[in-house]
Parts: structure tokens; sequence; C-alpha cells
């Protein structure tokens, strides 16, 4: 198709006060210009891009976080005869790529927004006329096979026939920061990710627990935050590295061994405290799931948290695995997810899965856990 504009729409943004509507749109279009090169053009709750490859931005506009759906289409001007002219070659075009025929239902979607010598339902019906001058096709407004979309704004008219879908949410970078725990499992990537939907720029913090799993765990955690990364344009993932490994060891030498994972857990999160505190980040987000496995347990939940006072956030806490994995594959993460890297060897026979707050104190001044966190975060490390 002739197509010389992308349309794209977003949701949510426009129940926002003007003030921040207009901010989340300059946003929005920064983030559009930081993914692929193009002009962007923004007009009354619609944003017009016009990308230097047409079919680099048709491929790379799903990946912006904040566009609910876009469509690609052709501009003309308002008037009878730019909407004729430009109309009968659209469909001229329909009918050479196959889309559209003389078994072909069809409907005409007109909206308008300005002041013209028309109604938005003359021009629909002008509209038909003009496509049924190229081919009878039967008109069917209740049941269409195709639906043609013309749309006006003062001088302009564009026209299109497809609705692509957006991944929806808010613009990324409009929400704040947080510091999300990524393992290289299949989990963590996927919470990262909705969080970026929901406008949070991301620290990645990945817990090297080295020399109880093997160097493959980082590699894969790097692959991760390339894979993030795509949908990050305009505010990419900042990485952190601590070398957890020192840690483990005090915890096994020190406490009951059934307690390992909830001690493993909670120094992450008092760590990923320290790091957002350090960054400007306003929460922490991991990947829990509750009962997916021993340290998700609601009483295990509560007691890695005791005493962490910024935010802990959990958007896959009510998610099975099979909803989980579908959208990691969606997102493609789940390739990478899926590669052996090991196992934790740290992990209990028999892990604590009803873990007793006082004893889970206990645990901690046993094995000195503030300055062992302490340590820990004293070789913590970028990996830009």
């Amino acid at each position: 198709m002739n197509h010389d504009v992308i349309i794209a729409r977003y949701g949510e943004i426009g129940l926002k006060s003007p003030k921040i509507r207009s901010r989340f749109e300059r946003k929005l279009v920064k983030n559009i210009k930081a993914t692929f090169e193009c002009e962007v053009e923004r007009n009354q709750g619609r944003i017009y891009i016009f990308p230097q490859d047409f079919d680099e931005g048709i491929e790379k506009l799903n990946r912006v976080f904040g566009v609910v759906s876009y469509s690609p289409a052709t501009s003309t001007d308002s008037t009878y005869d730019g909407i004729d002219e430009t109309l009968t070659a659209y469909t001229e075009e329909l009918i050479s790529e196959g889309i559209l025929d003389e078994d072909t239902k069809f409907a005409i979607k007109c909206r308008r927004v300005g002041n013209h010598d028309y109604t938005s339902q003359e021009m629909a019906a002008h509209c038909g006329g003009v496509v049924r001058s190229v081919v009878l096709a039967p008109v069917d407004l209740t049941n269409p096979d195709l639906t043609i979309f013309v749309e006006i704004r003062e001088n302009k008219a564009f026209i299109y026939h497809e609705k692509i879908r957006g991944p929806g949410g808010l613009p990324l970078g409009t929400q704040g920061r947080v510091v999300v725990l990524l393992s290289s499992g299949i989990d963590s990537p996927v919470a990262a990710y909705l969080m970026m939907k929901r406008g949070c720029e991301v620290v990645a913090l990945h817990c090297n627990n080295d020399p109880f799993s093997g160097p493959k765990v980082t590699e894969l955690f790097n692959q991760l935050v390339d894979q993030l990364n795509i949908y990050a344009k305009g505010n990419p993932i900042r990485k952190r590295v601590i070398d957890y490994g020192e840690y483990l060891q005090a915890a096994k030498d020190n406490a009951p061994e059934k307690m390992t994972c909830v001690l493993c857990k909670s120094g992450m999160y008092h760590i990923a405290e320290k790091l957002a505190q350090k960054v400007g980040a306003d929460a922490i987000v991991d990947g829990s799931s509750v009962g997916q496995v021993a340290s998700q347990t609601l009483s295990n939940i509560l007691a890695t948290r005791y005493g962490v006072d910024m935010p802990i956030l959990s958007p896959l806490i009510g998610l099975d695995k099979e909803e989980i994995t579908a959208i990691a594959k969606e997102i493609g993460t789940f390739e990478i997810s899926k590669i052996d890297d090991g196992g934790c060897s740290a992990v209990p026979k028999y892990p604590e899965t009803r873990a007793d707050l006082n004893r889970v104190k206990e645990a901690c001044e046993a094995m000195n856990q503030d300055v062992e966190i302490e340590k820990a975060f004293e070789k913590i490390r970028k990996l830009d």
C-alpha cells in the first residue's frame, strides 16, 4: 500500500488532566523517536508518525509502551476531490493485494473533527459510493469483511483499513524508577516487562551466587536485559551485579540449613533497598507468584520482607506458570530463560516453607546479616 503516515493511538493517557496528558504525550513522542527514525506530530489525541523506513516503523511501534493501536494510513486533503482521488487509488490497491473483491462485504467508518461542509454520515455514504465505483462489492455495516476508515481532522483526511494492536500501558519513564531483582529464570524478566509497561524505568539487579551457581547465570542475565531493552528505547535498563556467594556461605554456616532460601531472599531485598536509595528508585520489584516455590508461600513472603521499608511490588503475584510463560514467549525472553543455567547448589534438600518471623529474626542475628549485607553491597558493580 502507498502509505505515508502511521496514526498512533493511546488509551488511558487521554484520561489524565490536560497538563499531565501533554507531558505523557511528549514522553511518548520522545520514546517513539528513540525507537526508529521518524518525524512526529501531535494533534487532538492522535499521534502522526512519518518514519524514514516505513516497514521498520510498523514493526517497531508495537514495542513502544503507551501505544494502544496504530494504523498505516494514506493522507490527503479534506475536500471531496482530494478524498475521491485518494480513496479511488486506495481501493485499487486493496484489490491488487487481494484484500477486496466483488464478494467482499465492506463498510466505511468516518470520523470527523473540525468544521466541514458535510457530516460524518454524509461523507461515509459518499465514500461507499466511491468504492463501489471501482468494484461492486456489497455494503454490510453490521458484519463487514473489511472496514475502510476515513478520519478527517480539520483540513486533512486519512484513509486506512488496519488497526494494529500496540502494547498499551503508559509511556516508559513517566512513573519513576524501580529496582528489579532479575535472575536468569522465566518469572523476573516478565515482572520487569510488566513494570516497564506501567511506565517505570528499570534498574536490573543480579545477584551472582558463585560458587553456588555457574558463570552462565550472569551471561543469561545480560542476554535477558538485551532482549528487554528492545522495549526500553529512550530509557534503557541499567545493570547492576553483586557477588552474593559470600553472603550465602555465611547463611549456610551460621543459620539452620532449611532457612537458607528465606535468608537468601531477605538479603536480596535489603540489598535492593540500598541500591534503590542510591539510584533514586521508589520501589523494589521481584517475580514472586504465590506458592510457586518454597520462598513464595505467604508466610515466607512475609518473613523475607521483614525490615525492608521500601515498597516491594510483585506484578506476577496472582499468575500461574502457564500465564507467566505465555507472556515470556510473547516478549522473547522465554527462549533465553529456558536455557539450563545449572541451578543453585545452596538450596537445601528440605527448605523452609512456613517461616516463623521470630525464628527468621534469630537466624538473621546468627549469621550477622547486617554486616554480611554491607560487605556484599560494597562489591556491587555496573555492567552498563
